[in-house]
């Protein structure tokens, strides 16, 4: 496992001894961090809203809390969380693993599907996005994924630019 470095910031497993800074956690989410799962799915919806408010609605919840802890449970869509030494959420990435099965045209190559990623508003700009980029690409590898994919919507140019830096190239383009 790698020893994320960061501005203070420290992965638990393997910090160094007598490491300063705040301590943090990339690891699966639990039932206790809907609620700051929660708040950070508010910030996405507003970015998209703000971008797009003829598709993405404001002040809605993506997921009631019944919803997203079947979420949760659920191994074929892993929630990993950044969380500090306090266990606020820092940031959160939603997964789906897919595997195209008796399609005529797709092969059958298993695919880690990053359905969203979001880094608290207050704590941006401190690597939290990349230490969970690269524990979800450590996590598709485990699971033997041939790739890692997403989409980005053109209104939120800060996530584009931040996939481009972690290395992401464009698969497909959606136009309308």
């Amino acid at each position: 496992f790698q020893v994320f470095d960061f501005r203070g910031f420290f992965l638990r497993e393997n910090a160094p001894p007598g490491a300063e800074g705040a301590i943090m956690e990339i690891r699966r989410g639990e039932e206790k961090d809907i609620t700051g799962i929660n708040r950070l799915l508010e910030q996405v919806l507003e970015v998209h809203h703000s971008g797009r408010p003829d598709l993405f609605k404001s002040g809605v919840k993506k997921y009631t809390d019944r919803e997203l802890l079947a979420i949760l449970h659920n191994d074929m869509k892993p929630v990993f969380v950044a969380v500090d030494g306090g266990e606020a959420v820092a940031g959160y990435a939603f997964c789906v693993l897919q595997q195209h099965h008796d399609s005529n045209i797709l092969t059958a190559v298993k695919t880690l599907y990053i359905d969203d990623l979001c880094v608290d508003e207050c704590v941006r700009g401190q690597r939290i996005g990349k230490m969970l980029y690269e524990h979800v690409v450590a996590f598709a590898r485990e699971q033997g994924c041939y790739n890692v994919t997403l989409n980005v919507w053109e209104c939120n140019p800060g996530a584009k630019r931040f996939y481009e830096k972690c290395g992401l190239t464009p698969q497909k383009t959606v136009l309308e």
